[in-house]
């Protein structure tokens, strides 16, 4: 009997948990595609009709909105994010004096929430009492800094915010791989008269390229979960020139009462989120077999 306890003690201990991950993720996500495919607006309805709501959907000016703001936001927000946090990263890498200043700067914003950076970055960009403001206060009258309003450039608000928040993650990634670097290479490049800036550009940052992809592929699932920031910073306006699909989602389920459209939004964020994710899975299980 002890030795049967003993033997099924772990399975009996991780049972809950597994039983709670299959019903409240992996069954939630069933029922999920499961109303994407039926007529269900403020209650769900679970007769299947088809792809109607898909079709509504992709015929949505609101959608396609969402979705343009999507790759616009998660272009510029990754790729600026990994460029100042690689530039971050090599500065202080330099063991310069003040590394552990600048470290704690721009660590800083990653204890925030989304909702209090969205909130601050709200009161920055505000005509009436921010940047324009400020400016404005100094004498030049006709300095003007609207892009919180407007529906043009409002979007680029939501960049700026998620990159000062997401830069310093990205920054602590990359020093933790240069910092890894074999001393020695660097030093044998030094000898032979390589230039800094060639030692890393052709020697350091290609030998980084897992941390690379691990960090493109963190920062692609908060572009794609975005929702808190956009929520707190403009709500999704001008009018919805800020939406992006988590809060299409957001606005079709709790707003609109169309349960159905926001099942199959959210299928669809879930197949963005699959088409990033799985190449990497792919990748990191074939190296290891290899």
């Amino acid at each position: 009997m002890t030795k049967w306890f003993e033997t099924h003690l772990p399975k009996m201990v991780l049972a809950p948990s597994f039983i709670a991950v299959l019903i409240f993720v992996y069954g939630f996500i069933a029922w999920t595609a499961w109303v994407s495919f039926t007529r269900s607006k403020l209650l769900p309805r679970y007769d299947l009709d088809g792809v109607i709501q898909y079709e509504r959907l992709f015929a949505s000016p609101r959608w396609d909105t969402a979705m343009n703001n999507l790759f616009l936001f998660g272009a510029l927000f990754i790729g600026i994010a990994m460029v100042l946090g690689l530039a971050l990263a090599i500065l202080l890498d330099q063991r310069i004096r003040i590394e552990g200043a600048i470290r704690t700067i721009y660590l800083y914003p990653m204890a925030l929430s989304m909702i209090v950076t969205g909130t601050a970055w709200k009161w920055i960009l505000n005509p009436g009492l921010g940047i324009e403001a400020t400016v404005r206060g100094w004498g030049f009258e006709s300095f003007t800094f609207d892009w919180l309003v407007n529906p043009d450039f409002a979007i680029y608000t939501i960049v700026l915010a998620a990159i000062w928040q997401s830069s310093g993650f990205v920054m602590a990634l990359f020093l933790a791989g240069l910092r890894s670097v074999d001393g020695e290479i660097i030093k044998a490049a030094q000898v032979d008269g390589i230039p800094t800036w060639r030692i890393y550009s052709a020697i350091i940052i290609p030998s980084m390229a897992p941390i690379f992809l691990s960090a493109f592929i963190v920062l692609s699932h908060l572009a794609i979960k975005s929702f808190d920031l956009v929520i707190a910073l403009t709500g999704g306006g001008p009018g919805y020139a800020t939406d992006l699909p988590a809060t299409y989602m957001y606005a079709m389920a709790f707003s609109r009462g169309d349960i159905g459209q926001a099942a199959s939004s959210a299928m669809i964020m879930m197949l963005v989120v699959f088409a990033i994710v799985v190449p990497y899975l792919y990748s990191e299980l074939r190296a290891k077999n290899d």
